[in-house]
């Protein structure tokens, strides 16, 4: 909003107005914002739902100090959310379409969190809101999500392509805009595109109509778009479980989103600035800066969050926040198209997901075959093992938090890695 009033000032030559249009200073007012936002509402909300006793019912788990959470004040992924909702409306452009889905997937997710704790604090259901309706949630993002990117004339990207590969629409276009290029084999141009970044490979991308190899060439188009649109519904769905499994102790899925946010910052500013795209060989995706805004607006709200949820926590996110978290980061990655890069940036959510579900796999298996099941892991997800060894809490955090960095740097190197 702030960015339309200064941009009519600037119209009108008010001093300093002219700030506003760049990138660097709205996004060092995001993260600032939603820190400031973070820290002033944070304390009034855990106030508040100390007050309603929306405490964390603690279940038996065997483990050390874990009923010094009991009471804790959960939901407080509210916090996260109005954190980074406010400073992107505020400083982001809000007709620009890929902030428009962040805010969606952050306020769809967020919601669909939140009535998950609400039936089990208020309605004292311990089981919540039932899966089948959160995966109905999360499928139902990744459909809108995959949809919007294939379908809205304002996602395109910038693209080497054969000149034989152009369709006669393209072609007519060229050659009416620059005769000069009608000689070359190659040119660069916007287009709506089904390619995406995949590291190891040469120039580093992948097309989704590989998926479709098998079906004739003029009839891979609607084929290609199911293709991405399954994809995008699997990661949306996969990430934000992934998120929520992660959060188990005081700031492990806060930090780490963190640390995810700041390496989806960084790759969505390469992939909006055509010089650096052009250097580093990847994507140039117009309009996709506006995302390094609400990429700081979320890594101010989760630092802010740390504030309180670092060891011992003060509040507990929730669902409301677990969930919200891991489809921002799924949706983030996809619109600017590195989702296949999240299993190394999110080597954390995988390995605890993994975890999960190697144990009860296992478990099941071993069972019915001996007639008792048997365990690879002390307990699941990943960090109760580790606490059960005998680990203190804020010492696994911390680990994990250090391999959350490493793999957030392994991630960008891969853009030079072919």
């Amino acid at each position: 909003m702030l960015y339309y009033l200064f941009k009519y000032l600037h119209t009108l030559n008010f001093p300093g107005a002219g700030i506003f249009t760049y990138i660097s200073f709205r996004s060092a007012m995001a993260i600032i914002g939603s820190l400031i936002i973070s820290l002033l509402i944070g304390k009034r909300i855990i106030q508040y739902l100390q007050k309603k006793q929306v405490g964390e019912v603690v279940r038996d788990l065997g483990l050390e100090g874990q009923y010094k959470k009991q009471g804790t004040p959960s939901m407080g992924g509210i916090i996260i959310l109005a954190s980074i909702i406010i400073p992107t409306l505020l400083f982001a452009k809000l007709d620009n379409i890929y902030v428009l889905l962040m805010l969606l997937a952050t306020v769809w997710l967020g919601l669909i969190g939140y009535l998950d704790d609400y039936i089990k604090i208020f309605k004292k259901n311990k089981e919540g809101l039932a899966g089948k309706f959160k995966i109905i949630g999360q499928v139902g993002l990744g459909l809108i999500v995959g949809m919007t990117l294939y379908f809205s004339p304002d996602v395109i990207i910038m693209e080497k392509v054969r000149v034989s590969d152009l369709t006669l629409r393209e072609k007519k276009e060229l050659l009416d805009s620059a005769k000069k290029y009608a000689a070359q084999q190659e040119v660069s141009m916007e287009r709506k595109s089904t390619k995406t970044t995949i590291p190891f490979i040469k120039n580093n991308e992948f097309n989704y109509s590989w998926f479709v190899g098998f079906i004739k060439e003029e009839n891979r188009q609607p084929w290609t778009w199911l293709a991405f649109v399954i994809i995008s519904i699997f990661i949306v769905t996969s990430v934000s479980n992934g998120a929520n499994l992660t959060d188990g102790l005081d700031g492990l899925a806060t930090g780490t989103s963190a640390i995810i946010g700041t390496a989806l910052g960084i790759l969505a500013y390469l992939s909006s600035n055509i010089i650096y795209a052009k250097y580093l060989n990847i994507m140039f995706i117009p309009g996709s800066e506006e995302l390094v805004i609400f990429a700081s607006a979320f890594i101010g709200a989760t630092i802010g969050f740390l504030w309180y949820n670092s060891y011992p926590a003060q509040v507990f996110m929730g669902d409301t926040g677990s969930l919200a978290l891991g489809g921002i980061i799924a949706v983030f990655a996809i619109i600017i198209r590195k989702e296949f890069l999240i299993p190394i940036l999110c080597g954390i959510f995988l390995v605890e997901n993994l975890s999960v579900v190697i144990q009860v796999a296992w478990f099941k298996r071993t069972k019915k075959k001996y007639g008792v099941g048997r365990r690879i892991f002390l307990m699941a997800p990943l960090h109760h093992h580790y606490q059960k060894k005998g680990y203190p809490e804020p010492k696994i955090v911390t680990r994990f938090w250090i391999v959350a960095i490493l793999l957030a740097v392994l991630t960008i190197v891969t853009l030079k890695i072919r």
